[in-house]
């Protein structure tokens, strides 16, 4: 993920790179017309029931369309307790896939731990947002990798992006 000439298969694991915080902890991104798939996850009570199905098969169209983006981003944006959207940036138009383009400011915060934290990061983030005079109008979660590879790498670390 932050060294934009590397592919997934190059990582330690065969599957997600590992993920270095600075360049995204307390930062200002700007995203300028950033090409993305979106699709959606049902959730039960905002636990995500079929998100690992939705993955499988959204990254095996990016993946047959090569489509893969250089420097993977994958935002989630919970959309009440029964569902969410995902956002996989890509390279390319994925066909059979919905495509957006997303433009913003950002405001980003990198928190390290459980899943389970995350109340506690949203509530982190709205201060931190407040905090630096801005208002937040969408919040996006950047899982930086699977469980898998957070296991492997010792950390799992999740980019609170804010729009403003």
């Amino acid at each position: 993920m932050n060294d934009p000439n590397m592919k997934l298969s190059d990582s330690e694991t065969g599957c997600c790179q590992d993920f270095d915080p600075k360049p995204w902890d307390d930062k200002v991104k700007v995203m300028k017309d950033k090409l993305f798939v979106k699709d959606h996850v049902r959730c039960f009570f905002r636990i995500p029931i079929n998100f690992g199905k939705v993955m499988k098969r959204t990254m095996g169209d990016i993946y047959k369309a090569g489509a893969l983006a250089q420097e993977p981003l994958m935002l989630y944006e919970c959309k009440g307790l029964f569902g969410g959207d995902v956002f996989i940036h890509v390279a390319k138009v994925v066909p059979g896939e919905e495509m957006v383009r997303m433009s913003g400011t950002f405001l980003t915060k990198v928190f390290e731990g459980p899943y389970k934290d995350t109340g506690k990061w949203v509530r982190e983030m709205k201060y931190y947002v407040k905090s630096q005079g801005k208002e937040m109008k969408d919040l996006y979660f950047f899982y930086t990798m699977c469980p898998k590879c957070a296991k492997h790498y010792g950390h799992n670390y999740t980019v609170l992006l804010a729009r403003i």
